[in-house]
């Protein structure tokens, strides 16, 4: 089974991006491609039921026709960690449900893309974060870096976290969600790669999605196709 569990270092690094390209692009190679995001909060209302943005975008990429309460079984309006939006009204996020739910798409797809929300650490349920969900799915992590100040720091912090709790580890990807440019961006690949001997599996620029579109999906294509170490990502 080929799957893996896309986390990053911080909120807002580009996490549904690297999912996206990723997506369209083993799609692109013949492969069947399955999307999981267990959760996602910040959900706006759209024609009465709330819509996950983010897990809609990976289905898209990843031409997939399973229904969104398979692919995204926990949606919720507050903008916070799952397990604070789902207290907030009532409801208990159910690991089992998850795993569950992974088992029965990696078991039809050729590759399983599971998105988390926020950081490694971020709550489901009580104390149970995505770093346990991802031991219990027992599929290997692959970091997204958001190339930022304070990337270096919060990305070696999620490294240690994963190393020490020995969960395996793809290796990071790193993203610019933005198209700025400043010292600590410039620096950040050259320094991050002295720093640790977690494997870059590739380097993404800003990439300003404009939604679904075909012309979104060659984007993503060329781009990760030519940037992203596919070998080590599977390996």
């Amino acid at each position: 089974m080929n799957a893996f569990l896309v986390t990053g270092t911080d909120t807002g690094v580009g996490k549904t991006v690297i999912g996206c390209g990723l997506a369209a692009t083993f799609t692109a190679r013949g492969k069947r491609v399955g999307v999981l995001k267990p959760a996602e909060t910040g959900c706006s209302l759209r024609d009465g039921a709330l819509y996950p943005e983010d897990a809609t975008r990976l289905a898209a990429f990843a031409c997939s026709t399973l229904p969104l309460d398979r692919i995204c079984p926990y949606r919720f309006a507050l903008p916070v960690a799952p397990s604070v939006a789902a207290e907030q009204v009532g409801v208990t996020i159910d690991p089992a449900h998850i795993i569950a739910l992974f088992r029965e798409v990696a078991a039809h797809h050729d590759i399983t893309i599971v998105e988390g929300a926020g950081g490694l650490l971020v709550p489901l349920v009580g104390r149970y974060t995505f770093a346990d969900l991802a031991r219990d799915l027992q599929i290997p992590i692959v970091v997204v870096v958001g190339s930022k100040l304070g990337a270096l720091n919060h990305a070696l912090l999620t490294f240690h976290c994963i190393q020490t709790r020995s969960l395996p580890l793809c290796g990071y990807i790193l993203n610019h969600p933005t198209s700025a440019v400043d010292p600590a961006i410039q620096t950040n690949p050259r320094t991050l790669a002295q720093l640790t001997e977690v494997p870059c599996l590739g380097t993404i620029p800003f990439l300003p999605l404009s939604g679904e579109t075909e012309q979104d999906r060659r984007m993503l294509v060329e781009v990760f196709s030519q940037a992203v170490d596919f070998t080590g990502l599977l390996r």
